[in-house]
């Protein structure tokens, strides 16, 4: 049985599905903590997922900047950027479901990152306690940062590819 190669649709079908499947399993099946965590464990907690999802973030534009010709690294970094950064915030909103109005569960509280992420904001589920909605403005100004670098790289490779092509066409003009 042949490999798939690295820059295959397929291989990058089948490590998003994987990355996907993954996400979720960690998501509902993580035990989390009691509720008697005191509040200034779980700003640290909290804070040091930031950290880390900002770690995540400088690891994936590095990747993108260094693989300007492999469009399989482009949807790789963005799952790898928005599957981690979706699956942290649905556990910080299930943990604060009591600041929230319409968080039940877990399908909930992923419900609600997911919404979040895509700016859609249906209503049903808000933030009704200042902490809930601090964690919500971190998780909104994430995504704008992750979002906006992954425009910004997407952009400079078109432009780069769009250039490389005309100078091509000149060469062979010539």
């Amino acid at each position: 049985m042949s490999r798939l190669p690295h820059d295959s649709p397929w291989w990058t079908l089948v490590l998003t599905a994987a990355s996907v499947t993954a996400c979720l399993i960690v998501y509902y099946c993580v035990p989390l903590p009691a509720d008697d965590a005191k509040p200034v464990v779980q700003v640290v907690v909290f804070g040091a997922g930031v950290v880390l999802l900002c770690a995540l973030l400088a690891l994936q534009v590095r990747r993108q900047l260094r693989a300007w010709e492999t469009p399989s690294v482009r949807v790789q970094s963005v799952m790898g950027l928005l599957l981690p950064v979706v699956t942290f915030f649905a556990l910080a909103y299930y943990l604060m479901a009591d600041q929230f109005e319409g968080i039940e569960n877990r399908t909930d509280a992923l419900y609600f990152a997911v919404v979040t992420l895509g700016t859609v904001g249906y209503g049903d589920v808000h933030p009704v306690g200042e902490a809930a909605k601090v964690v919500v403005m971190v998780q909104i100004a994430l995504d704008l940062v992750v979002v906006g670098v992954l425009v910004s790289i997407a952009t400079s490779r078109a432009r780069a590819r769009a250039e490389r092509h005309r100078r091509v066409a000149d060469a062979h003009e010539t």
